[in-house]
């Protein structure tokens, strides 16, 4: 928070409250409504949960968006699993501990893999990340890569609420190399979060009453040199030319064309032997060309 926009004299003050006071000061036209708590215990789980199915502009109804900023694994599980019972569509974000690469996700229940579908090693294995201690590992952080990564995250949130553009299910950045990687990763079946699963089930189902979409295929419509600007397009290049500049054309199924040919080796030997023929110094050729 201090390397984004905690200032100096908010010290003291929770990072939501802070957030809050910096946010008001830019836009004060957006209602906040901030809740400092560990949402990984039962009580604070279940009002996080409450918050998202009636927190919506109009109350009583759901939120539209979960973005989740949190950095550590148990609370990313935590979003995973509220928004996999809610059937709540949410964002992932994250900066690796090096401080150079980071990604952004979206996760749709039942249609995208969820957090737990392809859990980190952490994740995974059970482990504690608090008693975690790597050697030589520093958790570094730098304002610009989590500005690069915040900057994509809000962007990907606009196209999806707004509706236009194309909005990535992965996107990563990596910032020794200027890469950016996308990809789309498909629910896992079996995976450990039930909700998970029964989501999965419910948009199987969903897919399966939508009418099949019939795709008909129209051919291009052919212009000829009677349009309208009587723009004819001709060829410089003859059919014999074109042959005679070809290769054999090889015995292919109905439907496919090949975009060149290879000449023949008989044909390549031929201009060879003309080259060969007329091989001059560029003092010879000169000298030829004075006296024309």
């Amino acid at each position: 928070m201090n390397r984004l926009f905690f200032q100096p004299h908010q010290a003291g003050l929770s990072k939501v409250q802070a957030a809050e006071y910096t946010l008001k000061n830019i836009n004060p036209d957006v209602q906040f409504e901030v809740h400092n708590y560990n949402i990984t215990t039962v009580d604070n789980f279940q009002h996080f949960m409450d918050r998202i199915s009636n927190g919506g502009l109009e109350e009583g109804k759901p939120v539209d968006l979960v973005l989740s900023c949190v950095d550590n694994f148990e609370a990313r599980m935590a979003i995973n699993t509220a928004c996999n019972e809610l059937g709540q569509i949410w964002m992932e974000s994250g900066v690796s501990e090096n401080a150079v690469s980071g990604h952004i996700q979206l996760l749709i229940p039942g249609e995208t893999a969820c957090f737990a579908c392809a859990p980190p090693l952490v994740v995974a294995a059970n482990i504690d990340e608090k008693t975690l201690k790597r050697e030589g590992v520093c958790a570094a952080s730098l304002p610009t890569t989590m500005g690069v990564v915040a900057g994509i995250l809000v962007q990907n949130v606009l196209k999806y609420l707004l509706n236009f553009g194309t909005v990535s299910y992965y996107l990563g950045y990596n910032a020794m190399q200027d890469f950016f990687p996308t990809m789309a990763m498909k629910p896992n079946p079996q995976c450990s979060d039930k909700n998970c699963r029964k989501q999965q089930e419910i948009y199987k189902k969903k897919e399966a009453a939508q009418p099949k979409q019939v795709v008909i295929e129209q051919e291009e419509e052919i212009v000829h040199e009677d349009n309208d600007w009587g723009i004819e397009l001709v060829s410089e290049v003859s059919e014999e030319e074109l042959q005679a500049a070809s290769g054999p054309i090889p015995n292919l199924p109905e439907g496919i064309t090949v975009a060149y040919t290879i000449p023949s080796k008989e044909e390549n030997a031929a201009a060879e032997e003309m080259m060969a023929e007329s091989e001059e110094s560029l003092e010879e050729l000169m000298a030829k060309m004075k006296n024309i």
